[in-house]
């Protein structure tokens, strides 16, 4: 029987389980993996064990989790999937459109490279260009570059900080800035787009589409994910916005992707990938469950 291993840290996590479903429905042996778990041996011949799970043993592998930590195990993680990529194993979505869409940065740049619609994007390592920058923007969004779930954006509107729920706050920019730029060594400013209180979260899968959602922020709030307290409801995304969806997954390289959107005055702006994204809302929304999906393309390689 192939041996499909589900990438986590949490293996009570929503998409976590509905993975180890559809592994068992495609009647493929599923296996729970946690990284953080994984030792290697390198001796005459490599050895790479997580719990007691010979990984080269894995015939494909589904990324929903690497997890946090210092930049020496995360890279190690990401170091251990590649090379069991490059022995034979099936791993899906791949470390390099992980990182991909992981680093905004980096995902910017792809996403302008091939003409996507993205906010005005400056990345700005000394005070003086970031102040200026601010103030050219009017609203702008500083944020983590590796950033998920929300966490750690800044809105500052008019040299104001602005909170999640529309609180002022009186610490001056200035100070602020300076100490993120102590903190990171350089900022990720993004402009904002105005918009109705909501984003869309497109899910893509082996360049299809296959549902959509809002995702609406708490009253009086501006920041949208649901792990933020945010609710979702059903989208029907027009040709356009389906178009960009399909594109910019293409484009990060990843198998299956949660292609954030926003709404502005005039256009639909790409805000950003997610390479390991949660499959709960589309299925709560939809009823349409994601890991299906995938695993459909996973049986479809396996019998090339």
């Amino acid at each position: 029987m192939k041996k499909v291993g589900i990438i986590v840290t949490n293996t009570e996590d929503w998409t976590a389980r509905a993975l180890f479903d559809a592994v068992i429905q495609k009647n493929f042996y599923p296996i729970f993996i946690k990284l953080k778990d994984t030792e290697v041996t390198i001796d005459s011949t490599i050895n790479y064990t997580s719990n007691r799970t010979d990984l080269s043993e894995l015939d494909a592998a589904i990324v929903r989790d690497v997890g946090s930590g210092p930049i020496e195990s995360v890279s190690f993680r990401f170091d251990v999937l590649r090379q069991i990529e490059n022995d034979g194993t099936l791993v899906v979505n791949t470390p390099e459109s992980i990182q991909n869409a992981a680093n905004k940065y980096y995902s910017s740049y792809l996403m302008a490279k091939e003409n996507l619609p993205i906010p005005r994007t400056r990345i700005i390592q000394n005070t003086e260009n970031a102040l200026k920058t601010l103030d050219n923007f009017r609203d702008a969004l500083i944020k983590p570059v590796f950033g998920f779930k929300g966490i750690g954006i800044v809105r500052i509107k008019n040299n104001t900080i602005i909170e999640s729920d529309n609180s002022m706050n009186t610490q001056q920019v200035e100070k602020l800035v300076q100490n993120e730029l102590d903190r990171k060594g350089m900022l990720y400013i993004q402009e904002y787009i105005p918009n109705q209180g909501r984003d869309i979260r497109a899910f893509v899968v082996d360049g299809e589409l296959i549902g959509a959602i809002y995702r609406t922020a708490p009253d009086k709030k501006w920041i949208s994910n649901l792990s933020q307290g945010g609710s979702y409801q059903r989208c029907i995304l027009s040709t356009e916005q389906k178009e960009i969806s399909i594109k910019a997954a293409k484009t990060i390289g990843s198998v299956f992707a949660g292609v954030d959107l926003i709404e502005g005055d005039h256009k639909t702006m790409l805000l950003e990938v997610n390479g390991t994204p949660s499959g709960a809302g589309i299925y709560k929304a939809w009823n349409i469950n994601p890991a299906n999906y995938i695993m459909d393309y996973i049986q479809k390689q396996m019998r090339i």
